[in-house]
């Protein structure tokens, strides 16, 4: 008997050598003792084999019941293991991780430093939604200090492609991105400057039919377009999807700027531009030019401005239009309200 299974023994450990399951290697033990149960239940008590291997069935018999014991002793075992993590896991309070990095807090010290930011409001900024409309001069500085400030999610939309002629002030580009999505290129550089935040490229013109759903992801909406068409459409969107907007202008060496929110008593665009210029009136950049730093600095005043809506600190431009004039280094502030006759929020 001891030589049978000494032998069991050793081509066990051979099929584990080789890389055989061990489902099959317990298989094989089993099919031996079968074996030797069968031939001592079939064979006469004097045969040679009975008595070379244990004389009858019932050391066989004893050492499968001894095999049954450590299994099943075995399976308590794991049974009762899986019980403890299941109540540990239970009863044990979730650890959770860190909202912020150390690379993160180190990155955002100057910002925690402001009792009008702090920790609560660099939280905010991280799990703020922003979409931007257009990627151009506005949304060049606008893009990279929402990214730089912390931002978690910011959208960008925008259907052009880099020229040349975009490097005179749309810094978030540069010669090598020529030919390139906007939207690419500047999801290229926000992301070196941050790789903390998440940036969702959309490469299409904003439509109407999918603005609502868009608009819908986000908390924050900053339009920086150049032309009349998207701006009335996305002030009806944000309207209806009562959605703070955020909207600025530039020609030559001036730009404009306010937050347009009746969902929280505020104007909203076609309340204080119930009609759009004549064409021709209001040219566009690349009709009339522009001095390079001024998207630079309407761009920046948008990122401030959504960095206080998002967090609270401060007084947003609710109800409020500032005008800056380059040329002259003037501005001013002037009050704007909702319109009771306006078609598109008068409900809001």
């Amino acid at each position: 008997m001891l030589v049978v299974l000494i032998l069991a023994g050793v081509l066990f450990t051979l099929g584990w050598v080789f890389g055989v399951p061990l489902k099959a290697r317990l298989a094989f033990l089993a099919a031996i003792w079968a074996g030797m149960v069968l031939a001592h239940l079939a064979l006469p008590a004097a045969h040679p084999f009975r008595q070379g291997t244990g004389g009858d069935a019932r050391p066989w018999l004893l050492l499968a019941i001894l095999a049954l014991a450590v299994w099943a002793y075995r399976a308590i075992l794991q049974a009762l293991r899986k019980r403890a993590r299941q109540h540990e896991a239970q009863t044990m309070p979730e650890v959770k991780k860190p909202l912020f990095s150390e690379a993160e807090l180190n990155r955002y010290a100057r910002h925690m430093m402001l009792r009008e930011v702090g920790g609560p409001g660099q939280r905010k900024l991280k799990e703020a939604k922003v979409l931007v409309i257009g990627a151009g001069g506005l949304g060049s500085p606008l893009l990279l200090y929402l990214a730089a400030a912390g931002v978690g999610t910011i959208g960008v939309i925008d259907d052009d492609a880099v020229e040349s002629s975009n490097l005179q002030r749309q810094i978030i580009h540069n010669d090598r991105t020529v030919g390139m999505p906007k939207v690419f290129s500047a999801q290229e550089q926000m992301e070196a400057l941050n790789p903390f935040i998440t940036v969702k490229p959309y490469h299409r013109r904003l439509t109407e039919a999918e603005a609502e759903n868009l608009f819908a992801e986000y908390d924050l909406i900053l339009d920086g377009t150049d032309n009349f068409d998207t701006r009335y459409m996305a002030n009806r969107v944000a309207v209806k999807t009562g959605k703070p907007l955020i909207a600025a202008a530039i020609t030559q060496w001036e730009g404009q700027i306010a937050l347009y929110d009746p969902a929280r008593g505020g104007p909203c665009f076609e309340c204080v531009f119930p009609t759009r210029p004549a064409p021709g009136l209001v040219p566009s950049c690349a009709e009339a030019g522009v001095i390079a730093p001024l998207p630079g600095v309407m761009g920046s005043m948008m990122a401030m401005e959504a960095v206080k809506l998002l967090t609270g600190a401060g007084d947003p431009l609710r109800g409020a239009m500032l005008i800056y004039d380059g040329l002259y280094a003037e501005t001013r502030r002037i009050t704007i309200k909702p319109r009771p006759d306006c078609p598109v929020c008068h409900k809001a």
